[in-house]
């Protein structure tokens, strides 16, 4: 194993906090590989670049020798996270959570090794639990505590309702420690009163605490809200090589450097060199082709990275996407149908001729036709081509 600084180094990376730090050090200096914990629930059967972030982290403590357990949460799946929620979400299906875990196995080892990966799943321990064994782990946490998590006391504030199995999620994945014996967990900020619950529960029943571990919640293609496919902002893990390509070469130069040191496993020495070089006058596309074709192979392959890096250029020496495409930040109230989006960002000379367009499949967006009923999300920023000559990387913001 690398020494405790080295090690230390590379958990940091990125992270928002490690709580608590001397703890982790304690447990480092012991030499003896920690058991690492990471939760998803599997409430959508696809990931985008955002909840890779959690993933990577696992990776690195792969490569540190530790041991790595990918937890999947078919059974709070069927609960829901009301982490940030300002509703009760709806609970899915015990078939909806194992058809969508299926598909999570599949992707997150495109990154983890599979070989070094202890995959469980927390109905293995929670469908043994009797009722007493839930009465026993709900006595351990009071409604009052319950209601120092700010989404919980907004939602009571406001007389929104809270249901009362929501109030068993963070005692669920606070159990989940104590079942796997976790030494770390891994969650993003909003996870962190969740988290901490861990610590807790397992001091009520004999462990020593576990650290944890919060990584930033990823900012989507636009630089301002995170990540989510309902905003439209996402590059999906699954996305055609060419179009996940063409987000992450389109993304604000401002970003790259959060997407390096978040998304990237090249080092720290070598994004600052990267950093250097624009400095020095590099051209920041050419950096952020570097980061493009990185994720397109670790997903795709080093041939398809390689051929989309190669389309790219293509269209650039035919003229189809120049390299200098303008930024165009447009504000409505709404989503909006890519027609009045072209419209009003001056890429067609009214609303018909972008229908006729868009009719004859020459508008594209992220490199793909797409047709009338595109709707551009607020939040969301595309490159858009409407006919040969006419480009924009068009942001929508909420007014």
């Amino acid at each position: 194993m690398k020494s405790v600084e080295e090690q230390l180094a590379v958990i940091k990376r990125g992270a928002e906090e490690v709580l608590v730090e001397s703890e982790l050090i304690s447990k480092l200096e012991k030499g003896t590989p920690l058991r690492v914990k990471a939760g998803f629930d599997p409430t959508a059967p696809d990931l985008h670049l955002g909840h890779t972030v959690l993933i990577n982290k696992l990776r690195q403590f792969q490569d540190l020798g530790h041991q790595v357990i990918f937890l999947i949460g078919d059974f709070t799946g069927m609960i829901g996270d009301p982490s940030g929620k300002s509703a009760t979400r709806p609970p899915l299906t015990r078939e909806q959570v194992l058809e969508n875990a299926e598909t999570y196995k599949a992707q997150v080892f495109k990154i983890l090794d599979p070989a070094k990966t202890e995959v469980a799943f927390n109905s293995a321990w929670m469908d043994l639990l009797k009722p007493s064994d839930f009465i026993r782990l709900a006595s351990q946490y009071t409604v009052a505590r319950m209601l120092e998590r700010d989404d919980f006391s907004k939602r009571y504030s406001t007389n929104q309702p809270i249901a009362i199995h929501e109030f068993l999620y963070p005692l669920v994945q606070g159990y989940d420690s104590v079942a796997l014996q976790a030494d770390v967990e891994l969650g993003g900020t909003d996870q962190k009163f969740n988290l901490l619950m861990g610590r807790e529960l397992q001091r009520a029943y004999g462990q020593a605490s576990q650290c944890v571990v919060t990584m930033p919640l990823l900012e989507g293609l636009d630089g301002v809200k995170k990540m989510s496919k309902s905003l439209g902002n996402y590059v999906g893990i699954q996305e055609a090589p060419g179009v996940m390509y063409s987000k992450l070469v389109s993304i604000p130069d401002a970003l790259m450097w959060r997407y390096f040191e978040l998304l990237s496993f090249r080092s720290m020495d070598e994004i600052d060199g990267f950093k250097a070089d624009v400095r020095k006058g590099a051209n920041p596309r050419d950096i952020k082709i570097k980061l493009a074709e990185e994720i397109v192979a670790r997903f795709h392959g080093e041939e398809a990275a390689a051929a989309a890096h190669r389309s790219a250029g293509n269209r650039m020496k035919e003229g189809e996407l120049p390299e200098d495409i303008p930024d165009i930040e447009l504000r409505s109230p709404e989503d909006m149908p890519v027609a009045s989006v072209l419209n009003r960002a001056g890429l067609v000379k009214n609303a018909a001729v972008a229908r006729d367009l868009l009719g004859s499949g020459g508008v594209r967006v992220d490199g793909e036709v797409v047709d009338r009923a595109f709707m551009f999300k607020l939040g969301s920023t595309h490159v858009c081509q409407a006919g040969k000559k006419a480009f924009g990387r068009i942001s929508l913001v909420a007014e």
